[in-house]
C-alpha cells in the first residue's frame, strides 16, 4: 500500500470554493486522489482511489430504504444541488410524511447556481417517505420521496 501526500493547497482551494459556491460539500478526484471537503464535517478526507472515502455528516439522515430508487414512486432529484423543504427559513415544508399531494403540487426547491428550482410530484398520491433533510446536497438522480 502506498502513502498518499496531503496536498494542502488542493484542500484549501476546495475549502475557498465551497465557501464562495455555498455549497455545503465539494469533491475532487483523479485516477490516484480523491478529496471531499465538507461543512460541518470535523474533517476533510484524503484517500487514494479507488480506496472508499467516508465521512462522518453532521446530522445522519434519514435512513433510506434500499430498494426506494426502484420503488415506482420515487421522485429523484432532476440535478445535483441543494435541498430545500420550505419556500423560505423558516417557513412550513412543503410536504409531511402522510401528507397526499396533487400532481403539479411543488414538493421541494433544489438550488442550483444560486437558483431555486420546484421539484413537482409527477402524480397524486400519498407521500409514504422523505428520504432528504432540509439543506442537503443531493446528486443527479438521486432518490428523494417516495409517493405511493
Amino acid at each position: 500500500m502506498t502513502k498518499t501526500s496531503i496536498d494542502s493547497d488542493a484542500i484549501r482551494q476546495l475549502a475557498t470554493l465551497l465557501g464562495e459556491t455555498g455549497l455545503n460539500e465539494i469533491e475532487y478526484e483523479t485516477e490516484s486522489l480523491r478529496i471531499r471537503v465538507a461543512k460541518g464535517a470535523p474533517v476533510a478526507h484524503v484517500a487514494a482511489a479507488p480506496a472508499a472515502v467516508a465521512a462522518a455528516p453532521a446530522v445522519a439522515a434519514p435512513a433510506a430504504p434500499a430498494d426506494a430508487a426502484k420503488h415506482p414512486g420515487a421522485v429523484k432529484a432532476p440535478m445535483v444541488g441543494v435541498v430545500y423543504m420550505s419556500p423560505e427559513p423558516g417557513a412550513a415544508a412543503f410536504i409531511t410524511v402522510g401528507a397526499t399531494v396533487a400532481e403539479g403540487q411543488t414538493l421541494l426547491l433544489i438550488e442550483a447556481m444560486k437558483t431555486f428550482n420546484p421539484v413537482k410530484a409527477p402524480r397524486s398520491g400519498k407521500i409514504a417517505a422523505i428520504l432528504v433533510d432540509d439543506s442537503q446536497p443531493v446528486e443527479y438522480g438521486e432518490p428523494m420521496v417516495v409517493i405511493e
